[in-house]
Parts: structure tokens; C-alpha cells; sequence
């Protein structure tokens, strides 16, 4: 048989079409998240289902005061060593930052303070492109980065345990 034979037995129904060019290079978008292609809704669900988590997490916090032990477990690390790790204070943190007294949440933790602001904006880059119908961005941190931001937080948990550091204790 040849392919011009008209007895040719015709593909099986299930054979999907090449993939257009623009889908077979590497970083370009021609998924189905094409703003004509998806309703708005539908692209906004994955942002406000963070939204809705963290606006959770934040107000249980605010209404729960982790100054007041039973509430929540002590920090493990603390708690057999008595020393204080990155995290301690976080809570008691995102409970001032709930209040609006940003002094005390940046004494209890300022990089988990700091975390609060970058984890803003980028929920707003998020919200933002899929209200446009653009992809999420990718947040691809080099090593360089991804040590720095650790050297950081191991300076900061040294000097919050030295005696002249006193003043970074939760």
C-alpha cells in the first residue's frame, strides 16, 4: 500500500496532532492557561486558596496569643538547649504584625518579618499574572542566593544567642 492508496487504513482517532512550534520551545507559553481559555475564575483559584490558608494561618495567630503558654509547642531546639533558632519568635511575631505593632514583631523576628513582605509581593506578582492569564513566575533562586540567605540566618542565630545580642531574644 502505498500513502496515496485510498484503501490506507487512517490513523487511530486517538493520535493527538503535532505540538506547534511555539509549544516545542523551551519557555515559551502555548498552554491551555491562555487568558482566552480559561475563565477568570478558574485562574484565580490557586492565588486565593493561599490567600485564603495564610489569611487562616495570620488570623488564628492574632487571635491566639503565643505569649501565653499551651497554646502552641515550644521550639524543640529551645527546649533541650535553650537556645533560640531563626524560627523562635515567629509567632510571636506574626501576632504583633497581625496587631500592627511592627516594632515588637521586628524584636520578636525580623527576618520572619521580612519573610512577611517578600511572601506579599510575590503573592501579588501571582495574582497579578493570573489575573492577566500569564503563567506563574518562576522563583529560581541560584546557589549563590540560597547560601547567602542561610549565612544570614546563621548570623542571625549567633548573635541572638550571644550576651550582647540580647536584644534579638523573642
Amino acid at each position: 500500500m502505498t500513502a496515496a492508496d485510498p484503501a490506507a487504513p487512517a490513523p487511530p482517532p486517538s493520535a493527538a496532532p503535532p505540538a506547534p512550534a511555539a509549544a516545542r520551545v523551551p519557555g515559551a507559553f502555548a498552554g491551555p492557561l491562555a487568558k482566552g481559555d480559561v475563565p477568570l475564575w478558574r485562574r484565580l483559584v490557586a492565588p486565593a486558596g493561599v490567600f485564603a490558608a495564610v489569611a487562616g494561618a495570620f488570623a488564628y495567630v492574632g487571635a491566639v496569643d503565643p505569649g501565653h503558654p499551651g497554646h502552641y509547642p515550644v521550639c524543640p531546639l529551645y527546649r533541650f538547649t535553650g537556645l533560640y533558632c531563626p524560627g523562635c519568635g515567629g509567632l510571636r511575631s506574626a501576632h504583633a504584625f497581625v496587631h500592627g505593632d511592627l516594632v515588637s514583631a521586628l524584636h520578636d523576628n525580623a527576618p520572619a518579618v521580612a519573610g512577611y513582605a517578600v511572601f506579599a509581593v510575590l503573592w501579588l506578582v501571582w495574582a497579578g499574572r493570573s489575573w492577566r492569564g500569564r503563567p506563574a513566575p518562576r522563583i529560581a533562586l541560584r546557589p549563590v542566593q540560597v547560601w547567602s540567605i542561610a549565612a544570614l540566618l546563621l548570623v542571625f542565630s549567633v548573635v541572638r544567642n550571644l550576651p550582647f545580642g540580647a536584644w534579638l531574644h523573642p
